[in-house]
Parts: structure tokens; sequence; C-alpha cells
């Protein structure tokens, strides 16, 4: 994305809901932005994906599901998607906003990790990845730039599933090239093989590596060389690392079996590394930058800093009895500030001094100021209303965009001031209004998931097995079409997986065509291939491909593997040379020799079977010297 493109985002409202304020981020799939969620009158972090993905309809259905995947993961260590969507060709996401910064940024500051800062950050990453991966969600794209702080330092992982959406993009990932980061990448990444969370501890390991050292371990002149050259080397375990280097070592080597078995089992060896270190000291935080402090309209304070300005404190640094899962510590540099906002203050806390002065003379009783109840669910509005003293008493349930059950008027107004146990009235959402659920039964899925994404629906695809459907052809929903159903509601696809496998049948030992009878009457598709046996006759079936009991998908070919009997060598002359060339000339044809009276050198005097004798290959054959 150009500066340009950039700049003319700036201020632009995706969906007619996110208002751009600043750019705070970059990297290989887009760009990070500060913005407003208009709706529900909050912060949060945009991410614009390229423009040209757009364009990439293999991207986008990879993305929309990626996408609702990871909306689905909700743990205190992963970052929360809120949103996802589209706006006239541009694919968004809508973020937790973190206001930490991350670990790329501290690098980039020249801030290290000591080995039990390391660790901590290690092991809230591990519990991340373990969650995940019970899920059956690999990240693939493990790397400094995706572990995000918030103000108290705990570390969120982000961007889980966009690296498997990448790969489907023609933009970023041309055929070949490794799915997710190659300076972070496992060396089975080059393999385009199916990758498991094994992938993913290779790269924490790499990260941590390099968090502590400055150092990223194991690096050739390209991509592939580096990939290359971890498939053949672990990853250094450097003394600086101390108790943390064995744990690295183990998740770094080179084969996934070789790798602790899970998330989990890192995440315990990092747990114990903690608890051997000493407290670690407060992490620098690069924070968001005064770009994002200043954006407009903001009712932000500045990251990590106290009323009075100076570094804030309302955290402490990890102790024996706070937990593994504790805050550490921030230390965030003061900035300078313009006195303009204190002289704003004073006047401001004069102005609401004489209100407060007047208010209470005269006598009302009003005394609760009213607090903000909009965009709060029903309940959580009233427990604010609840602790300030006051009820709340619902008017109106009201047909809304937003949510169900969620605060979209109040009155008074917040600010205003009410006498204690006074009621504010709120109108709640009951929700979008229904729609009618398109019938696509009969349609490919291709077609049927987008019709159903653009009439409002959230689409999760489930998939069964049908007699009489092709497989990838729609065969209703639930609720079924012609029903209505709220927008934003969740709608299964129900598509066909094709027939239901069947075991293939056992027919060894049968003829050719009795097989091929037996597996065409089973709705497979026999195919011949014959092959040595030293067991089975000439022209019976020695077994199948796939193997007998084994499930395959109807209408697939089976191969029916028959026997040729034995394969059958004839024995080289060997008389004369010396027992280490005959040997290798056996052993050239598939034969075993059986040296008599064996000397380095000697020469060979008589071979028993003679020379031209057909045996089975692998017979032993007797060299005298």
């Amino acid at each position: 994305m150009t500066s340009t493109a950039v700049g003319d985002l700036v201020g632009r409202v995706l969906a007619g809901r996110y208002r751009l304020l600043v750019p705070i981020g970059t990297g290989a799939s887009g760009r990070v932005f500060l913005a407003d969620d208009v709706r529900l009158r909050r912060r949060v972090a945009v991410k614009v994906l390229h423009r040209g993905l757009a364009d990439d309809r293999g991207f986008l259905r990879r993305f929309r599901a990626e996408a609702q995947m990871a909306a689905g993961l909700h743990h205190p260590h992963v970052v929360a998607v809120y949103d996802w969507g589209e706006d006239e060709g541009i694919p968004f996401m809508v973020l937790e906003l973190l206001r930490g910064g991350s670990l790329q940024g501290m690098l980039d500051a020249g801030h290290r990790l000591s080995p039990a800062q390391a660790a901590y950050v290690g092991r809230q990453v591990a519990a991340a990845l373990a969650y995940a991966h019970a899920r059956g969600l690999v990240h693939r794209d493990v790397k400094p730039a995706n572990l995000l702080f918030d103000e108290h330092g705990i570390v969120r992982v982000a961007d889980f599933g966009l690296a498997q959406a990448l790969a489907a993009a023609s933009l970023t990932e041309p055929s070949g090239a490794v799915v997710g980061t190659a300076r972070y990448a496992a060396p089975e990444q080059a393999s385009g093989d199916a990758l498991d969370g094994r992938a993913d501890l290779y790269s924490l390991a790499v990260v941590l590596v390099e968090a502590v050292t400055g150092d990223v371990p194991v690096t050739g002149d390209t991509q592939l060389g580096t990939l290359a050259l971890r498939a053949i080397r672990g990853l250094p375990a450097p003394t600086e690392l101390g108790p943390l280097a064995p744990v690295l070592e183990e998740a770094g080597r080179p084969l996934p079996a070789q790798r602790y078995a899970d998330a989990g089992a890192m995440g315990a060896a990092l747990a114990t590394v903690v608890r051997e270190l000493p407290a670690p000291a407060p992490l620098q935080l690069p924070g968001l930058g005064d770009d994002a402090d200043n954006a407009e309209p903001t009712r932000h304070g500045r990251l990590g800093a106290s009323e009075d300005g100076g570094p804030s404190d309302r955290t402490q640094p990890l102790s024996d009895d706070t937990g593994l899962d504790a805050p550490l510590a921030i230390a965030v540099p003061p900035r300078r500030r313009s006195p303009l906002p204190l002289v704003a203050g004073l006047a401001v806390a004069v102005v609401l001094a004489g209100a407060a002065f007047a208010w209470f003379s005269g006598g009302s009783g009003a005394s609760v100021a009213v607090p903000s109840l909009v965009g709060l669910s029903s309940t959580d509005a009233a427990a604010r209303a609840t602790d300030a003293g006051l009820l709340m008493k619902v008017v109106e349930r009201r047909i809304a965009d937003d949510p169900v059950g969620l605060v979209i008027e109040q009155h008074p107004t917040p600010g205003d001031f009410l006498g204690a146990d006074d009621e504010i009235e709120v109108v709640v959402s009951r929700g979008p209004p229904p729609v009618v659920i398109p019938a696509i039964a009969g349609k490919p899925l291709g077609e049927a998931q987008p019709l159903l994404e653009q009439a409002g629906f959230v689409v999760s695809v489930v998939r069964r097995y049908d007699e009489q459907a092709p497989k990838d052809i729609a065969l209703g929903t639930e609720p079924a079409g012609a029903a209505k159903a709220p927008r934003e509601s969740t709608v299964k696809l129900i598509v066909s997986d094709g027939p239901a496998p069947v075991a293939v049948p056992t027919v060894a030992g049968q003829s050719y065509d009795a097989a091929a009878q037996a597996l065409t009457a089973k709705r497979f598709s026999p195919v011949r291939r014959d092959d040595f046996s030293d067991t089975v006759a000439v022209g019976v079936v020695v077994g199948t491909d796939p193997a007998a009991g084994q499930l395959a998908p109807r209408d697939s070919q089976v191969t029916i593997i028959v026997s040729k009997g034995p394969e059958m060598v004839k024995v080289p002359n060997v008389v004369g040379e010396t027992v280490e060339s005959a040997s290798q000339a056996l052993a050239a044809v598939g034969l075993t020799p059986d040296v008599q009276n064996y000397g380095p050198g000697k020469r060979v005097r008589a071979q028993d079977p003679a020379a031209g004798t057909s045996v089975k290959k692998g017979s032993k054959v007797t060299l005298f010297l």
C-alpha cells in the first residue's frame, strides 16, 4: 500500500462504522489504523489489507473462513477479533486496541529481553498457541510483529489464520513461496506439506532467541537457504539464555518429532524456567507513539503516563506470589507535555466547582452524576447504574442494527445529575430486523455461500455425506431456506461431501477377474498392477492399494496387485576376482555373498551356485577363497 493510499484512508469510515484516525503499524499483509467504532463508541485497531488482495477470489474466500475462525478464539493471550468485512474492495479486520506496542517495536528500539522476561512472555504465547491448536488452528507466522502488549505488559498473539489465508493469494504468496515469514519459519514450512502446531513452537523458539540475543539464529543468504540450513541444524543455545537454553533448543530441533509434543508441554517447561529465575524486570514497552495518543477525537490519556505526567506505576513487578500470568511492570519514558492541558483543566475545574456549588445550594437533592450506559449490554448497564446509586428502567425495545440487548439510548444524558435511587430510562435494541434466508439447495458451494453472506448472515459450512448429490453441492440450510432469521446471525450451510466412503473388500488369493468384479460391485474402479512375490503364485492377487479394510471414496480407483511370481536373476561369474569385487558384483544384482575362508584381497577359486544359474533375487551365493 503506497503512502498516498494510506493518506486517502485516514478519515474514511469503513462499513459505515469504523472511522480510521491514524496509521499505527504496517506489515506484509497491510496497514493497521487506530480507529473509532462510531456505533459502540470505543477505540479499536483496524487492519486494512492490501488493495490487490480484493481481486483475488481465492484469498477472499479463505479470508472469510479464517477470520470467522479467528473471531471465535477467546483467550487472554490472543488478540480479540471483533469484526471483519470488505468495503468497496478493501478487506479489513477489526481488532481490540492494544496500546503497549509489539515485541518488534521493542527490539527495534534497542531493548532486549532478559532470560526471565523471555521465559515469562514465551509462556504466555505458548498458552495462546495451545488454546488455538486444540481448536485445529495453526498460526504459521509467529514473529515479533505479531506479539502485541497491552498497557500492563500482558502479551497477545495477533493474526491467527491470516498466514493461511494469504497462502491462497497470488499477490503475496506466489507458487512455491513459504507460508509465513521465512526469517522465523520452521524448516518444514518450505515443503508445502500440512503443518501442525510444532511448526509454531519452532518459530516461538526463534523469536525468543532473538529477543534475548538480538540475532535471529540459523539464517542463510536467502529464504530457501535459511530453511534448508534449519532442516539439518538445530537452533543454538547461547550461554546467555541460562536455564531457558535447553527449552528453546528442544523446541528448535530440525524434525517436528524431535520437538515438544505440543504447546502445552513447551509452556510447562517455560513455566519451570520462570520459577527458577528471579522476578523479571519491567518491560520497556514501545507504545503506539504520539500520533496515536493525539488522534482526534479522543478521550484516552497518554500511554503509560499517570495523571501528573510521570511514568505510570499501575502495575508491579512479577513476584513469587503473583502467579505466572500476573502482569509485568512496564516502564515508558515520560513525554514532554504542553502546559495548555493543565490551564484548560484548571478552567474546567473552576467551572465544575461553581456548577456544583450552585446545584447543591439550590437544595434540589440531585447529587448523583448520570453514568454513560449507551453501548453496554442491558445487564452491564444495570450493574453500572446500580454502582452509581441509581436504578435503570427499560422503556422501549426497538428493532435496530445494533446487537440484541445493547443499550442504544438513555435519558437523562451522561453528566446530568439525579437524586439517589432515581431512574435512568434506556432504550434497548431488539437486534436487526429478520431477513429471508435465500434458497440455495442444488447450488455449488462457491455460489451458495456468497448468496447467504450478501443477505447478511454469518455462514457456517457443515459437510454431510449424500448418496445422490455430488461433492460441494449445497443440500440446504439450517434454518431452512425461505425462513426468516436476524441479520448477522449464524446460518448453517449444509454441503454434500459426496457418497460415504466404503471399506475396500478383501480379494487376496483370487484371480484378477474375480477381484475386479468384487471391487466393481462396491462401486470402485479397479486397475491392475503386476508385481513380484516370493509367496504368491503367478496370476494370483497379492492384495490391493488401498489395502483391504481401509475406507475409500465411492468411484475412486483401487489398484489390484497381481503376482508375477518371484523375481529371478542370473548368478554372475566371479571366479578369479578378489573377494571384495566379487561381493560387490553379487550385491549389484540383488544376491547375498557368503564368504568361506575370508581374507582381505583373496581371490575366489569357486562359487555355488555356478555362473549363469537362475535363482530368486536375494538368494545366497557361497564364495570359496
